[in-house]
């Protein structure tokens, strides 16, 4: 059977009547799958610009899905990413995000929720800023997504430059979210907790005198130390 599709994602799970189950609901929604049932076929898929999305398992014959993540990552390679565990302690959830996953879904899952969330990570709009900005000691480049030429990971980007065009008002978590990740999404807020670690990790690496300060009650801002006399 030939499908209109709109859509291509990478599934990596080898647990295959799970997979098989849920490979018949997304093609039901016009998406298709390339499923790969260990972890080294689903490194060299991901290595691949072919997909929208990849569907990546934690827990993989052969390689891990973090060790997946991490390789995918490290090669520059931006495509979205939700991963799959049976583990659902906030330690895991956290791990995978702070590897470079978009998105943490636990099992079992309805597959309803995964095409929602692969929805909702495919039609975010990139960046339309193209100018750089400078901020104190920072230079931003959203072209490039980089800080100073360090890379951003696109959600970092996407969060630094509601921050860096808002720099005297806070910015609450509610908007980041539904800036970042879409309004109608299922994301929780500690997702925006974790991509703040990321950004002030890579700015206290910078050096810089910009920070991220976290207003009580209301959400972040940046924030320039003031030279001492």
């Amino acid at each position: 059977m030939c499908y209109d599709e709109t859509m291509r994602i990478l599934y990596v799970e080898d647990e295959k009547f799970l997979a098989e189950a849920v490979i018949h609901l997304l093609k039901k929604e016009k998406i298709m799958v390339d499923w790969a049932a260990d972890g080294e076929e689903g490194l060299s898929l991901a290595l691949k610009p072919n997909y929208d999305c990849i569907v990546l398992d934690i827990m993989l014959p052969k390689m891990s899905g973090l060790d997946i993540l991490k390789i995918v990552r490290a090669r520059g390679i931006k495509t979205p990413i939700i991963m799959l565990s049976a583990l659902n302690e906030v330690e895991d959830k956290i791990r995978g995000l702070e590897d470079g996953a978009d998105d943490y879904l636990a099992k079992p899952f309805k597959t309803a929720e995964l095409i929602a969330r692969i929805n909702a990570l495919t039609r975010r709009p990139p960046l339309v800023e193209q100018k750089k900005i400078i901020y104190g000691d920072l230079t931003f480049d959203p072209a490039n997504r980089t800080l100073n030429s360090v890379s951003l990971t696109d959600k970092e980007a996407e969060i630094f430059l509601m921050l860096v065009k808002s720099p005297d008002a806070a910015v609450t978590k509610s908007q980041i979210l539904a800036h970042v990740w879409g309004a109608e999404s299922e994301f929780e807020e500690n997702y925006v907790e974790v991509y703040m670690s990321y950004l002030r990790k890579k700015m206290k690496g910078l050096k810089s005198k910009v920070s991220i300060k976290t207003i009580r009650n209301l959400g972040y801002k940046l924030d320039v130390q003031k030279a001492s006399k």
